[in-house]
């Protein structure tokens, strides 16, 4: 008998997938046209065209909704930071080229990107969205933890610690007031300053 292929998505499911991709698309149209702060819950609603109620079905806050809309950006930078990552050769131009298309999705506006951070760092880790997110963080680091496994001084728990702190690195770059209007190529810049100490030579 033939293997089974993959089971049919039945209607009701691709009814809440399509509601969710809306939900995603009109919040993120009005979050990086206007800010989050500025930004309510009714008027994502009546541009993904449902009722509020249905909305908070798939999240329960404006909070929720960021991290909605964040997450499924930085899934994207992330693929993109992984395949930019193997065209390189050492350990540090991976790791930036990993880096580098998350940070270039945190700064498409700066306030949304550093009130995801927060959100990252002091939400609820049983939220949904917020598990996601941690998730993706964990995604990142083993990325460039596995970039760092190129320099043959490193070794693999060695390489695990370190790619903790390169994300610390980032999300403090990413997140501090003083970087807010500097440009991606200089947060970069600071990000490659600081991993390029921990690199053993």
């Amino acid at each position: 008998m033939p293997p089974a292929g993959p089971k049919p998505v039945g209607r009701r499911e691709r009814n809440k997938q399509e509601k969710l991709d809306r939900i995603i698309a009109a919040a993120r149209q009005l979050f990086e046209a206007n800010g989050v702060d500025a930004v309510t819950t009714q008027q994502i609603a009546d541009r993904a065209d449902i009722g509020t109620g249905t909305l908070f079905l798939y999240a329960k806050s404006k909070s929720e909704l960021l991290l909605l809309v964040q997450n499924s950006s930085y899934v994207d930078a992330l693929e993109q930071g992984r395949a930019a990552a193997e065209a390189t050769s050492g350990a540090l131009d991976g790791v930036l080229a990993i880096i580098r298309p998350i940070v270039e999705c945190n700064r498409i506006n700066v306030e949304n990107g550093r009130a995801y951070l927060r959100e990252l760092v002091f939400g609820d880790p049983d939220e949904p969205h917020h598990r996601d997110a941690l998730t993706l963080t964990f995604r990142t680091e083993a990325a460039v933890a596995a970039v760092l496994c190129r320099n043959e001084r490193i070794e693999p728990g060695v390489a695990a610690t370190l790619a903790q702190i390169v994300s610390t690195i980032m999300f403090v770059s990413m997140a501090a007031t003083i970087n807010a209007t500097r440009p991606v190529d200089d947060i970069m810049a600071e990000i490659a300053g600081r991993v390029q100490v921990l690199l053993p030579r």
